[in-house]
């Protein structure tokens, strides 16, 4: 299996959330490594949280799995069920379908790293419990359906 050169993968902190939502994740800095590993039945990211960032919106998928493992530093994993604090090697798991919002903030004074997979239907959909926002395919909707002005990023 080959190593990935993380170096040789730009980071980026783009993002499709609509303003105001796409705030909070400007300290979310990521790879993509599924693409460049040729990688193609799951995604995979290499993330970088800076102090105060959020990974996403608090969120939960209809048809993706997910599962991460935290590397350095630490964050809190904000859930259905409440906080707790994710340090370098735990791993934490979603499965598709359930509907428990989660997110990891960065509430420490140092950046955190965590790589992030998931597997299931990257066009599917899912919703955002906090605020009013779902997701199906490439799009970001109001709760009654009405789109934002902006497309989901793969």
């Amino acid at each position: 299996m080959p190593k990935i050169d993380l170096d040789a993968i730009p980071q980026r902190n783009t993002t499709g959330y609509p303003a105001p939502f796409n705030a909070d994740v400007q300290g979310r800095w990521y790879r993509r490594l599924a693409p460049v590993a040729g990688l193609t039945a799951f995604g995979a990211s290499h993330v970088v949280l800076k102090p105060g960032a959020w990974s996403s919106q608090r969120h939960w998928h209809r048809d993706e799995d997910e599962l991460l493992v935290m590397i350095a530093g630490e964050a809190v994993l904000i859930e259905d069920e409440g906080r707790t604090i994710v340090r370098p090697g735990d791993v934490v798991a979603w499965a598709m379908g359930v509907e428990n919002g989660h997110h990891l903030v960065n509430e420490s004074a140092e950046d955190c790293m965590f790589v992030c997979i998931s597997g299931g239907n990257r066009d599917g959909s899912g919703s955002y419990p906090d605020i009013d926002m779902k997701f199906e395919g490439d799009g970001y909707f109001h709760k009654d359906g009405t789109p934002y002005p902006t497309e989901r990023i793969p």
